[in-house]
């Protein structure tokens, strides 16, 4: 018997994975929590298999859940879900131990073959299309003497204008811990210490 917790903060999606489970005879919901930190907190009293584990949750998200749960049960595994289908946060749950990446979007048919597949041992993540080492419009001086992605520069453009990390994620579909990464990433490429100078720089190249 594969024994699933699931922690998530959405009742409605709860309330239909375990719609979907339920007549799975090799499979049991033991237990079902809304954030991280419950979900440590009942890990020692409850005999699991698999944590079904979502990513942006309060208190504690999924990501942090999964680096405690690895350091502290390294037989438990972990399957991520998420709204998110964002390179850098698969390649984080890959860093972090986990043992699979689905999209909330999935079919049945793939959550119940990735459920079983990472039961055996085995790692499921998707498949991912080769990309160039940078992704920018090679015509494009700007983008290339700074090494920047057009991702990058769309971001810039949502800073100039005021935009903040949270309202840069809803326009761009991204999430509020990729974006602030971006930013970092922004800050190293070009050399910058301040959201002041990082401003200055936007205006100076007219961006």
């Amino acid at each position: 018997m594969i024994n699933l917790i699931i922690a998530d903060d959405h009742t409605l999606f709860i309330d239909g994975l375990r719609l979907l489970l339920k007549d799975e005879q090799d499979m049991c919901v033991t237990a079902v929590v809304n954030d991280g930190k419950e979900l440590l907190d009942i890990l020692p009293t409850h005999k699991t298999n698999i944590v079904l584990l979502d990513i942006n949750m309060p208190n504690l998200n999924g990501l942090d859940a999964a680096r405690y749960i690895k350091q502290s049960y390294t037989k438990l595994k972990i399957i991520m879900l998420s709204t998110y289908d964002d390179e850098h946060l698969i390649e984080k749950a890959k860093l972090l131990g986990a043992n699979g990446y689905l999209l909330k979007t999935t079919s049945k048919e793939e959550l119940l073959e990735t459920i079983r597949l990472v039961e055996s041992g085995q790692s499921c993540f998707p498949y991912r299309q080769p990309k160039q080492k940078n992704d920018f419009d090679t015509n494009d001086s700007f983008l290339k003497q700074f090494n920047l992605t057009k991702r990058e520069l769309e971001i810039l453009q949502l800073i100039k204008n005021n935009f903040t990390n949270q309202q840069i994620a809803d326009q761009l579909f991204l999430s509020v811990y990729t974006v602030e990464t971006h930013r970092k990433n922004i800050m190293q490429k070009i050399g910058l210490k301040s959201p002041s100078a990082l401003m200055k720089f936007i205006i100076e190249h007219k961006l």
